[in-house]
C-alpha cells in the first residue's frame, strides 16, 4: 500500500512539473511603453487649433484621425522597419468641399512645423460631397527615426487636413497615445 502511494504521489509531483514547465501555458505579460508592437494616435480635428484658427466658411470644421504605426521590431524591441496607417472622418465642412492635402507635421500645439508623414492624396480624391467624409491610407512607410520620435512624444507632432479655402490647414488636432 505504502508503494502504491509512493508511486502515486511522485506521478502527480511529475504532472506538476512538466505542466509547471510548459511554456504554452505561459501567456506572458502584455506589451508595454515603447515596446507595443502597433502603437496608435488620436488626433481630434478642429478648425479653431489651426495657427491661424480658421476664420472663413470651413470655421468649425472638425473631425478625428486615428493614426497607427505599425512597427516591426527585431528580437530586443528595436524598431527596424516602420509604417503608418491612418483612418479619420472630417465633418461640417461646406458642401463640396474637396480635401487638397492631409499630413503629419512637427509642431507642438500653437506652433506650426514642416511636413513629415504626406498622405500623397490626389487632386479631387477626397470630395466631402455633404460636407463629412473619410480619409483612409495604409502603409506609408516612415523612418524608425521618426516611429521612435512620435512615440516618445506624440504631443511634439500634429495631423492636418488642407482645403482650397485654407491651403495652410482647414483642421488640425495634435497626436495623442491610445494605447
Amino acid at each position: 500500500m505504502k508503494r502504491i502511494l509512493s508511486l502515486t504521489a511522485l506521478c502527480l509531483t511529475l504532472a506538476l512539473s512538466a505542466v509547471a514547465c510548459d511554456s504554452s501555458n505561459d501567456v506572458g505579460a502584455p506589451p508595454t511603453g515603447n515596446t507595443i508592437p502597433n502603437p496608435t494616435f488620436r488626433a481630434t480635428l478642429s478648425s479653431a487649433n489651426e495657427v491661424p484658427p480658421v476664420t472663413n466658411a470651413e470655421a468649425g470644421s472638425g473631425g478625428t484621425m486615428d493614426i497607427t504605426i505599425v512597427a516591426t521590431r527585431d528580437g530586443a524591441g528595436a524598431i527596424i522597419a516602420a509604417g503608418v496607417n491612418f483612418s479619420g472622418t472630417l465633418s461640417a465642412f461646406p458642401n463640396g468641399t474637396v480635401i487638397t492635402a492631409a499630413h503629419i507635421h512637427t509642431g507642438a500645439s500653437g506652433a506650426n512645423g514642416g511636413v513629415l508623414v504626406n498622405l500623397a492624396l490626389t487632386a479631387g480624391e477626397i470630395t466631402l460631397a455633404s460636407g463629412s467624409g473619410a480619409i483612409n491610407r495604409t502603409n506609408i512607410a516612415i523612418t524608425t527615426d521618426l516611429a521612435n520620435q512620435i512615440i516618445a512624444n506624440p504631443g511634439a507632432f500634429y495631423f492636418n487636413a488642407h482645403t482650397a479655402a485654407n491651403p495652410g490647414g482647414a483642421v488640425r488636432g495634435q497626436l495623442v497615445r491610445t494605447n
